[in-house]
This record gives structure tokens, C-alpha cells and sequence, in this order.
């Protein structure tokens, strides 16, 4: 299709706003917030996925066992502000260290019992929401350009999406009719999405809408809302929590009014042919980047990982600035030497909303790497109780976290700091 011809079908598909209309909403330069609570999820969170590297690692060794020499260089890979022979050595309920069989003075590390049977459960949860891991993966490569992916790009939100660790083979292999493995132009390696399905195609904010609205969400009334929605008879608002004190500003409430008034572009629609310097391109890369977050299962992931999916997704070179520019839809955490950008709807006092299953199977893991020690000789009699002590753990917890924040005087975020984050992952 030349030009012309994909400016012409833009026109059509976008008929109700001006492709160069530029922005006219006021710009407001606003100080960062911290919230401890998010902050102390997101670094819980990080010693959770430290240590499921690690057992994915050991799992995939030959030997069934990793050396200390082979972690050494790992921290940084794993996230961690520890040494990583440090980190695992806090956690023997999970790791079992025993000298190697013919270097006695290097050390090794498996899985204990307790660390193999959770991962057999791990197993068990991923057969159970195959489905909805498929869906996620799917919706992924149906936001990109050319409904693919480079690996390279994915590999590191394998843990955010919930993807099994050997996804490229398992899934691929189980669902040709969906994904297959091809090679790009430059060489990469990359995951393409075979056949498009259109009940994927209906975002997770127009879903939430729908709900709201007391309409029905099965596949087929949903895709019809969002053509009524489309035609200019619904509405479709971001859900938004302000940090204390921004709220008030009758400057922000009103910048934010202006900005829920733009027409919403789903992020499964061609966006090429809108201004990339128009408001209305804002609130569309705000739209992927709700959507992709919504389909991570914390809501969350680091900022250096959305950067790789930049040129994929059609977000314009500075779209970290939009973190920062919105923040009663996002939050930045500067936790772990690195940032990450979680979805504020997504959690309340201090929890997930909607807890994943595969989540809740991660807090069971964390119960076992923090207080198992007194069943290390005999695992099988703590899993029975692990449902009920994690859950009495959660509630403990939530009377205790708050969405209480902070403003930092003097750290503020401006357009320029956003983007060029020193954080590398």
C-alpha cells in the first residue's frame, strides 16, 4: 500500500479527529511522589524473581546443580543489590549448598526437597492457566506492527507475563497454529503471531468500562461496545489515583479532564496514520502502555524493558516521559538500583487487586524462601499448610501497608530526566 492509499485508510478508520491537530493541553511540571508501599511490593518482588531465575537456571543445568563460580557475574542479569552468593544463601529452605564432587573447596547449589516440590506445584499452575498465558502472548504480538517480536526483546518479560521458561519451544510446539519462530530482516530470531483473533482484540481499559457500565464483557457484546464507543456514544476514561495533594490542583484536574475528553485508539488499531506530535498520539501510547502493564501479572515491569519495544509498538522515541506526565495512571519506583513502572489501578493498601494465580503461587514461594527453615528435613509436611499461612500473611499485611506517599522535595521529575534514567538492566 503506498502513502496516499495508508493515508486514506487512516482517514477512515479515525473520522472523528484532525490528523495534525497538535496539542493544546497545558503541560504541568509536577514533583515525584514515593509510595512506600508500592516500593516495599517492588522489592519484595525482586528477591521473588531473583530466586525463580535461579531455580529456572539450576533446572536447566545438566548437572542438576549451578557453581558458585558460575553466579558470580550474575548479580546485576538477576537484579539484586546483594551478591548473588549472598542472596542465596539467605534462602537454604530453597537452595541446598554442598561442595562440589571433585573441587571439594567450590561450592554448589540445587534445589532442596521443598524447592522441587514447589516447582512440581509451579508446573501444576502453569497447566492450569495455559489459556490465559496463550491469550497473554498473543495480545502481546497483536499490539506490534508486524504481529511479531524479536526474542531478544520478549525473553526479558517472560517473568512480568508469566510465560514458562522454555515458552519459544513449549508453545510454539503445542500452538503452531498461533506462533511461530522466523527470522527478521536483520537476523534476530523472533516469536510471530500466525493467526489473528479477534476476541483478543478488545483492550483491557474498554473491558474495564464495560463492567462499569453494567454491560455484558462476553467477546461479542465487547467488541460491539467498543464500535458504539468508536461512533462517538460512549465514553472511555483512564482509571486514575492521584498522589496526595495533586488532586486538588484545579491546574492538573483539568489538564487530566481535557486529556479523558481525546478520543481513546485501541492499541490493537493501526496507529500510523496519526500526527506523531498530536495529543491525540499522547493518549494512544498511553493506551499501549496500560495495555501492556495490564497484561503483566503484577501490573508492573522495568522501564528499560518497554524501551525495547519501542520501534514494535510505534511509541515515539521520548514515550518515558509519559510515566512522569501521568501520574495518576502510572507510578515510578526508583527501588533496586533501577526503575519500574507499575499501574496504579492495579493495587489497593499495599496488594494486587486481582491476584493472579501464578502470583499467588509466587507468595507461597516467598512464605517457604522467608520462614521454612523448621520443615527443611521434612518438606512434605509444610506445603499442606502453606494456602492457609500465606493467606493469614496477606491479611496481616494489609492492615498494615497504605497507599501513604511522599513527595520528595527536590527530586522532580521533568521531561528530561524521565527519559535518560541511568538505570540498566
Amino acid at each position: 500500500m503506498n502513502s496516499k492509499a495508508r493515508l486514506l485508510s487512516s482517514l477512515t478508520k479515525f473520522p472523528f479527529h484532525n490528523l495534525h491537530h497538535y496539542r493544546t493541553i497545558a503541560k504541568v511540571r509536577l514533583k515525584w511522589v514515593k509510595n512506600r508501599s508500592l516500593d516495599h511490593i517492588i522489592d519484595v518482588q525482586t528477591d521473588i524473581k531473583a530466586a525463580c531465575l535461579i531455580k529456572d537456571a539450576i533446572l536447566r543445568s545438566p548437572a542438576g546443580y549451578l557453581t558458585s563460580k558460575s553466579l558470580l557475574d550474575s548479580q546485576k542479569l538477576l537484579g539484586l543489590t546483594v551478591p548473588t552468593l549472598r542472596f542465596i544463601r539467605r534462602y537454604p529452605t530453597l537452595f541446598e549448598e554442598y561442595p562440589h564432587p571433585k573441587y571439594p573447596s567450590l561450592a554448589c547449589f540445587k534445589l532442596t526437597q521443598l524447592g522441587n516440590m514447589m516447582q512440581e506445584k509451579e508446573i501444576r499452575v502453569f497447566e492450569e492457566c495455559e489459556g490465559d498465558i496463550v491469550e497473554r502472548l498473543c495480545r502481546v504480538l497483536m499490539m506490534t506492527r508486524n504481529k511479531l517480536l524479536p526474542l531478544q526483546s520478549l525473553h526479558p518479560l517472560k517473568w512480568d507475563l508469566g510465560l514458562p521458561d522454555d515458552y519459544d519451544k513449549s508453545l510454539i510446539r503445542k500452538y503452531p497454529d498461533l506462533f511461530r519462530l522466523v527470522k527478521a530482516t536483520n537476523g534476530l530470531n523472533c516469536l510471530k503471531l500466525v493467526e489473528w483473533r479477534e476476541e483478543f482484540s478488545v483492550s483491557m481499559l474498554q473491558k474495564l468500562n464495560e463492567k462499569s457500565i453494567g454491560g455484558s464483557i462476553d467477546d461479542n457484546n465487547a467488541i460491539s461496545g467498543y464500535r458504539e464507543f468508536k461512533r462517538g456514544k460512549a465514553a472511555l476514561e483512564f482509571p486514575m489515583s492521584f498522589p496526595r495533594g495533586y488532586g486538588a490542583q484545579k491546574k492538573v484536574r483539568a489538564w487530566m479532564d481535557e486529556f479523558q475528553k481525546l478520543p481513546y485508539i485501541s492499541p490493537y488499531e493501526d496507529s500510523m496514520g496519526i500526527d506523531p506530535n498530536s495529543e491525540l498520539m499522547e493518549k494512544r501510547v498511553v493506551g499501549v502502555l496500560h495495555e501492556l502493564l495490564s497484561l503483566t501479572i503484577y501490573k508492573k515491569t522495568k522501564r528499560n524493558y518497554l524501551r525495547s519495544l519501542r520501534e514494535e509498538l510505534n511509541l515515539p522515541h521520548k514515550f518515558t516521559r509519559i510515566f512522569t506526565r501521568y501520574p495518576g495512571i502510572f507510578y515510578l519506583s526508583l527501588k533496586c538500583k533501577t526503575t519500574t513502572v507499575a499501574l496504579r489501578e492495579g493495587y489497593r493498601r499495599g496488594r494486587l487487586v486481582d491476584p493472579h494465580p501464578l502470583a499467588r503461587h509466587r507468595d507461597k514461594l516467598h512464605y517457604v524462601m522467608r520462614t521454612g527453615l523448621i520443615y527443611r528435613s521434612k518438606a512434605a509436611d509444610m506445603l499442606p499448610h502453606l494456602d492457609s499461612l500465606v493467606d493469614n500473611a496477606e491479611d496481616q499485611g494489609g492492615e498494615e501497608e497504605s497507599d501513604e506517599e511522599e513527595i520528595i522535595v527536590g527530586d522532580e521529575y521533568n521531561d528530561s530526566e524521565a527519559e535518560s534514567g541511568s538505570d540498566e538492566d
